[in-house]
């Protein structure tokens, strides 16, 4: 006799313990985290500390309020794009009472409990995103390699981007020393420098040093060369003291929000920065075995966490793959690593803000370019056209385009339209999805799980949610006869259940396996 499986209890978080493993991969984070939280300001066109301030309040403050035990939250490479264009649009000034404003639609997402549908954007929008982020990074972020500033459209920097290459003078080269090095030329080979340190390091380096990051390398590599030959590039600036780096809103200042426009980008950001979080967190999720995200949570604690930078002044956060993968892969067992992590950055601006400014602006621009290449990913959209067809792909691509050639919020928009492509042919008969979960009770262990109907994004809240109630061992058949449609959103969400089981020690066993979607879902099957 069967009997229905009821939701299991959610473990607990981790306690913040402090011990020798979190202290070990606190240190490695830290060393991730420092140069992008100067790199991606200076993308973003706002000064070096602005950017370690957002470090430091997404380490300690999101730190010990997080519904996720690894995540690693601050600056984002995929939000330098939207400070820069609302900075430009609305000036400095404004982005505190933006980012307060942004915070606080988060916060209220959490209340509301929200989270979960976040997960349900489509993989193909949100890779189309960071790669068009990616390309405008490395558009701006070249200009900063030959001491220029970046222009205030990405198309105009991608414009001008082969004037910056064939206006550098090669012949210079010839003779590495600071007569020869013109201003800009100098800049180029300080971020040429960083950017061979960084790919050379992560190619060659041994395992006993594994945890040393390649961002980290690639910047000693770039302040080396401009240290050793005296070279005449721009440097970091950071404030002697970190209370003076503080620009809190004034009052006067919120009328901005009156404005319908603005509010959009507020709203628009918070959107944005909750996404990338939230599907960041997932991806963490995939690479450890404990407790899971709880995403409302999450949502609540970055709200908070971005509310208080835009008080501060500072930029906006998300949660971040690299630093949060850094902080898995040196063991963090728990929230205790993120916490540290963002009190070193405290505790180095606050007591040696002199070792920040031997950073050449432009081995902060090398760092950010490979990021930038890194968030293109092409692989995503082949992954998307080989295992789901044509229509995800064009999707990737409209979202792409419009991110490159408009703007952020429109290729978000244009990308989620091209989504509901996907419910069209289904229109006539979408009832949506029906779930069946039961136990068999019996020492072995058996689970069934039965779809129905039809898979799509508006069903995938409900899809999680029963699937994350399975045990984490014994066998779960997952009966797929019925299922008439999935879309590639739940797709690829099943994928990532049964690989993530797989790991706990459950086996997955799909009824039946031959069939159209039990192939797809193959690949994902152990």
């Amino acid at each position: 006799m069967s009997a229905p499986v009821s939701p299991r209890a959610r473990p607990a978080l981790p306690r913040v313990t402090f011990g020798s493993r979190d202290l070990t991969a606190s240190l490695v984070v830290f060393l991730v985290a420092l140069p992008l939280c100067m790199g991606i300001a200076v993308a973003s066109g706002v000064p070096a500390e602005k950017g370690l301030i957002t470090g430091i309040v997404g380490g300690i403050v999101v730190g010990a309020l997080s519904g996720s035990p690894l995540q690693v939250s601050g600056p984002a490479a995929g939000l330098a794009v939207v400070v820069f264009q609302t900075v430009q649009a609305y000036g400095l000034k404004a982005l505190g009472p933006i980012l307060v404003a942004a915070g606080l639609f988060q916060a209220l997402a959490g209340a509301l409990k929200l989270g979960r549908w976040f997960r349900a954007i489509s993989p193909a929008v949100v890779h189309g995103m960071l790669a068009g982020i990616g390309v405008l990074i490395v558009a701006g972020q070249f200009q900063v390699l030959v001491d220029a500033k970046p222009l205030p459209h990405g198309l105009a920097n991608l414009e001008a981007l082969p004037g910056a290459l064939f206006g550098v003078d090669w012949g210079s080269y010839a003779s590495l020393s600071r007569e020869a090095l013109g201003r800009d030329e100098a800049a180029f080979a300080v971020g040429l420098a960083t950017i061979a340190g960084m790919l050379g390091w992560e190619r060659i380096r041994p395992a006993s040093l594994k945890l040393v990051p390649g961002a980290l390398v690639g910047v000693l590599a770039g302040t080396g060369l401009a240290a050793g030959l005296g070279l005449a590039v721009k440097h970091v600036q950071v404030p002697a003291s970190l209370a003076a780096s503080i620009a809190a809103p004034a009052l006067g200042d919120f009328a901005v929000l009156l404005s319908p426009a603005v509010l959009l980008s507020a709203f628009a950001l918070a959107f944005i920065a909750s996404a990338e979080t939230l599907l960041s967190a997932a991806a963490v999720d995939r690479m450890h075995d404990g407790p899971r995200t709880r995403y409302d949570k999450e949502l609540t604690a970055q709200g908070v966490g971005n509310l208080i930078c835009g008080l501060l002044g500072a930029l906006p956060m998300t949660g971040v793959i690299v630093r949060s993968s850094a902080n898995v892969q040196a063991g963090a067992e728990s929230r205790a690593s993120t916490i540290l992590h963002g009190v070193w950055i405290l505790s180095l601006v606050g007591a040696a803000p002199f070792v920040l400014e031997q950073v050449p602006m432009a081995a902060l621009a090398g760092v950010l370019v490979v990021t930038g290449v890194r968030l293109v990913g092409l692989k995503h959209v082949e992954h998307l056209f080989r295992a789901h067809g044509v229509l995800p792909a064009l999707i990737w691509a409209g979202t792409f385009g419009c991110v490159v050639c408009f703007d952020l919020l429109t290729g978000v928009v244009v990308g989620l339209a091209l989504s509901t492509l996907e419910l069209v042919p289904h229109l006539a008969n979408l009832r949506g999805l029906g779930l069946r979960a039961a136990s068999s009770g019996d020492a072995a262990g058996h689970t069934d799980v039965s779809l129905a109907g039809k898979a799509t994004f508006l069903t995938l809240p409900t899809l999680s949610r029963a699937l994350d109630a399975t045990p984490d061992a014994g066998t779960v058949n997952l009966r797929i006869g019925e299922l008439r449609h999935a879309d590639h959103t739940s797709i690829e969400l099943i994928r990532e259940w049964m690989g993530r089981k797989a790991r706990t020690g459950a086996r997955v066993v799909l009824h039946p396996a031959d069939g159209g979607l039990g192939r797809r879902l193959g690949a994902g099957a152990h």
